[in-house]
């Protein structure tokens, strides 16, 4: 499906010079002399190189619609994370690279959504949060009581993320994956 180079999305899978693309960054430009134009951050879902790219309105490019298949992360394996499809229970390895930061938030048996062009692994989505545990936490510092005052704490994953003071260790909370923050305390 062709859309037009200023309707491109963060989130968006395109077909760019011969390689698959997804947008990471956008910036839409209005300049005060030519015609506007939208500054596009690509990265390249099979080999992970990045591109900054212009699009005025008049160009138009190939978005791309990606097969989704439900799989399960069995276990890492090195630098390769082994995942299941749930339908056929074949079993799929990735290069852990694929997931960037996300990999870190992998649990055993988790469900996640991988997706595929033509039948090769484009990439894996987790789900949008997961529940963890803090191992580590600061103490609170008495009369910082500003209120936007968070505290870093370590989860079990060795992922450090900013916590409310009340937080302490031990503490399951429920942590946002892609954005790497903290949500909300876990029931």
């Amino acid at each position: 499906m062709k859309i037009s180079g200023v309707d491109i999305r963060p989130g968006n899978i395109i077909e760019y010079e011969g390689g698959i693309w997804r947008a990471v960054k956008i910036q839409h430009t209005q300049p005060g002399k030519g015609g506007a134009y939208m500054q596009v951050e690509l990265k390249n879902l099979r080999d992970g190189r990045k591109n900054n790219v212009r699009f005025r309105s008049a160009e138009t490019v190939e978005r791309v619609r990606l097969d989704t298949k439900d799989f399960q992360f069995l276990f890492a394996d090195g630098d390769n994370l082994v995942f299941m499809d749930k339908d056929t229970y074949d079993q799929t390895s990735l290069p852990r690279d694929l997931l960037g930061d996300a990999a870190a938030f992998l649990q055993d048996g988790m469900d996640v959504v991988m997706e595929l062009y033509d039948e090769e692994p484009i990439s894996v989505q987790l789900p949008d949060t997961i529940e963890a545990v803090i191992v580590e936490a600061d103490a609170v510092v008495k009369g910082q009581t500003a209120s936007s005052s968070y505290k870093p704490a370590v989860l079990e994953n060795g992922v450090r993320v900013m916590v409310p003071p009340h937080i302490a260790a031990g503490t399951k909370i429920v942590v946002d994956v892609y954005e790497q923050t903290y949500v909300r305390r876990a029931d």
